[in-house]
């Protein structure tokens, strides 16, 4: 990992104060996010370059990157490091921890958008593919998530948002494995918003619906056969910061995911289950 542009630790614990991620106390620190090249990733970075915080952007394009953090710093006058990185790789996560130690980078909010699917049955999924998506949307963010998690718990506090899925809350035919990774987001998320909510770190996981974004061309998912609308990253990272200051949980973030969300508790499971496969289309062809 080069520079470019700055490439790239109970129950007796007192309460510290509330995280707010634009106080003046936090202005000087970094919020590193990944999968920050395009996406839900990269609308956070521009959301939070223009509210005046300094940032460390990972993806795997360097390119994009180097580009993103020339025009983020041209505009808003904020410190953009770049950390290019492949999260399959298992030792990608330890990587960027050293990084940010070495270069004198406080992190106090982690946001984890890096993720990967593949549209199709389970078992035409190939297996590199299969170990990839694995890798990224499961132990990526679970390693980037403790190594970060012991840091502000032990210092100043901060923020963690990992992104799931509605499609976490339930198997979605045609998208299972994706599912089931963000079903692991989810309540791996949930459990550490809890374990260290007295220690100032806030614990979001974000849950958003179907969004505009390229990621379903990478997934070899057709958008135009979606039976539910799709929703703006804006709209996405701007109800993931309110969650964040009031340090929900979870975040749904429109009308829409909210009104799924509580129809589906009165839904027996397969119904649900039917219901968001039909809802994603992704074996309409078959």
């Amino acid at each position: 990992m080069e520079s470019g542009l700055t490439h790239c630790k109970g129950s007796n614990v007192m309460a510290k104060a509330a995280y707010h991620p634009f106080s003046a106390e936090n202005r000087s620190r970094q919020v590193l996010i990944t999968g920050a090249s395009m996406g839900i990733g990269e609308a956070f970075a521009r959301e939070f370059a223009k509210r005046g915080r300094n940032l460390v952007l990972v993806a795997r394009s360097a390119d994009l990157l180097v580009s993103l953090a020339a025009e983020l710093q041209r505009k808003h006058g904020v410190s953009v490091s770049v950390c290019p990185a492949d999260l399959t790789e298992p030792e990608t996560p330890g990587r960027i921890h050293a990084f940010c130690q070495k270069h004198n980078l406080d992190v106090d909010l982690l946001i984890n958008c890096a993720g990967l699917s593949r549209a199709g049955d389970f078992d035409d999924i190939p297996m590199e593919k299969l170990e990839e998506i694995m890798a990224v949307n499961v132990m990526a963010m679970a390693r980037l998530t403790r190594c970060f998690a012991a840091d502000l718990a032990d210092g100043r506090g901060g923020g963690i948002i990992n992104v799931a899925s509605l499609g976490g809350l339930q198997g979605v035919p045609g998208l299972g494995l994706y599912s089931a990774t963000k079903a692991f987001v989810m309540t791996l998320t949930e459990a550490l918003h809890v374990e260290l909510q007295q220690r100032g770190v806030h614990v979001v996981a974000l849950c958003p619906g179907f969004i505009d974004t390229g990621f379903f061309v990478t997934a070899g998912h057709n958008a135009a056969r979606l039976r539910l609308p799709l929703s703006g990253t804006e709209v996405v990272v701007r109800s993931a910061i309110k969650g964040l200051k009031k340090n929900r949980m979870r975040v749904f973030p429109t009308l829409l995911d909210n009104l799924l969300v509580f129809t589906q508790r009165a839904a027996p499971r397969e119904l649900s289950v039917r219901l968001a496969g039909f809802f994603a289309a992704v074996r309409d062809a078959q």
